[in-house]
């Protein structure tokens, strides 16, 4: 099965055998490519003694460590048909990794982006409310983590407005334009969940403007971090939200994702799970040796991909730690794994987009 014929295929509807059927077909596949296309990776990859015309199914292949992106340039294609360069947070004097697209790759990005967003908010495009100030997004040509999320998400958006000037204050006076002009509409709002809680929520509570957001669906992500040591749980964020402007606590979407497989996100269902997609899915390693960790047992998270084609980060594992609760039985009725994130690994930097910004605080 082609790429083509996998992003076909709607996001949450195979079962475990037939999602495994068709990861390790596409895992191998991208393993070989990258081993012939990327000398860096190549090295990695013979240093593992792994034998390149035998490979195993895919919860065995190599995995890098996200930080490698950091300290390498891992490529493969020709520089000229790089086309976006990503760069994931990080803050002052932290090394960022840096992605390398082609056009294909962007192209794919988008593809499964929006298969898995529309199965949340439906594929017709709404007014959207941007928690966030457009400032972040002036650089086209080299994405920030937070900048691309932005954009990414734009492609949802009918009339797009941001909520935030360029000093990070609420713009009130567009807001209460934009919400009389869409009245009785259903609005989409995307932001990162540090932002939104400071400057979103704090203001709309500092400043006494509580906007009619009853009909808003809002997708947030990016970090928990600063949250979390102000006591500020998931359900509690929700909860103070539709206190502040009206939202229904089911219409929040938290998501994980990352910039090193940017398209390949995880969304929270309206059961609180996040959910892998045919597109990806999530292991559980054991830190003391790497072994796979059974369900219900909290380890380093592995993500894997079948987008990247243009750069070695189909199978990586990274800084954080998390738990799969479940597979093919989430109350909510989407098929696949889904898992809860438990948080950052001891030491490790901090890198989410929200947990980046909120470090100034």
């Amino acid at each position: 099965m082609n790429l083509n014929d996998i992003l076909n295929i709607p996001p949450y509807s195979l079962d475990k055998e037939a999602k495994r059927l068709l990861l390790n077909e596409r895992l191998q596949v991208l393993t070989l490519q990258h081993y012939e296309r990327c000398s860096d990776y190549r090295r990695m990859i013979d240093a593992q003694k792994l034998d390149i015309n035998h490979l195993p199914e895919y919860d065995k292949l190599p995995f890098l460590p996200v930080r490698l992106f950091k300290e390498f340039e891992l490529c493969s294609v020709d520089k000229e048909e790089v086309v976006k360069t990503m760069t994931s947070s990080g803050t002052t004097g932290q090394q960022v990794s840096r992605i390398f697209l082609d056009r294909d790759t962007s192209t794919n990005q988008t593809k499964a982006l929006t298969k898995i967003v529309s199965s949340f908010i439906g594929t017709k495009r709404v007014p959207m409310l941007i928690l966030d100030s457009s400032g972040v997004v002036k650089n086209r040509n080299m994405f920030s983590a937070r900048g691309a999320g932005i954009l990414g998400f734009s492609m949802f958006g009918s009339k797009k407005i941001y909520a935030l000037d360029e000093e990070m204050q609420l713009n009130i006076p567009l807001l209460r334009e934009f919400l009389e002009e869409h009245e009785g509409e259903p609005i989409f709002m995307f932001g990162f969940t540090f932002m939104i809680w400071q400057h979103f929520y704090k203001q709309l509570l500092a400043t006494g403007y509580k906007p009619d957001l009853s009909k808003g669906i809002l997708i947030h992500g990016g970090g928990w971090k600063k949250l979390i040591s102000e006591s500020v749980s998931s359900e509690e964020f929700k909860k103070r939200l539709s206190d502040a402007c009206g939202i229904d606590t089911n219409n929040v979407h938290d998501y994980y994702g990352m910039v090193e497989q940017t398209g390949s996100i995880y969304m929270e269902c309206e059961c609180g799970h996040l959910h892998a997609p045919v597109f990806s899915d999530i292991l559980i390693r054991r830190a003391n040796d790497f072994s796979l960790a059974p369900y219900g047992e909290k380890g380093i998270i592995e993500v894997v991909s079948v987008l990247p084609e243009s750069y070695p980060g189909h199978v990586l594992l990274t800084e954080d730690e998390g738990m799969i609760l479940g597979e093919d039985d989430c109350p909510c009725g989407r098929k696949g794994k889904y898992f809860k994130i438990m948080g950052r690994i001891k030491n490790a930097e901090i890198r989410g987009c929200s947990d980046t910004y909120a470090a100034k605080f």
